[in-house]
């Protein structure tokens, strides 16, 4: 066989390996955010309110890697649950601004327990996931997802 062949195939295809990874990893998530209450992208919307708030939805959607439209049901659903806010800017309605409730800030302290909790699902530590991490690097890109 010719390696080329050889490259094409499916388990031989760093796409799928990340895709099926990535699948797997918020499944991997899921029984962990449940007693938050919170879906995996609720919780990284969170993750990145928690270190800056507020800001504007399209400023999250780009540090998010995710469209505004795609991101602003996400956010009327954390609204919804009293954790976040959304409000026009009185010097530009254009932008809408998403900051932390009381009940949003004070999930934090319970979110606190979720990397250790992933780690020993896993079987790795700060350092190895942040190594895995950092390999990933060249696939991240500045692209939306």
């Amino acid at each position: 066989m010719d390696v080329r062949d050889d490259l094409l195939k499916l388990e031989n295809q760093v796409c799928f390996a990340i895709v099926t990874a990535a699948r797997n990893v918020v499944a991997l998530y899921r029984p962990v955010l449940e007693p938050l209450g919170l879906t995996h992208p609720q919780y990284l919307v969170m993750l990145a309110l928690w270190d800056d708030a507020p800001r504007s939805l399209r400023t999250l959607a780009d540090e998010l890697a995710m469209e505004p439209a795609t991101l602003s049901p996400i956010v009327k659903r954390l609204e919804a649950q009293g954790r976040v806010t959304r409000a026009r800017r009185n010097d530009d309605e254009r932008v809408l601004d998403i900051d932390l409730t009381e009940a949003g800030r004070a999930l934090r302290e319970d979110a606190r327990r979720v990397p250790e909790q992933i780690m020993a699902l896993v079987g790795m530590d700060a350092a190895q996931l942040a190594a895995l991490r950092d390999g990933l690097a060249p696939f991240a890109g500045t692209g939306r997802a």
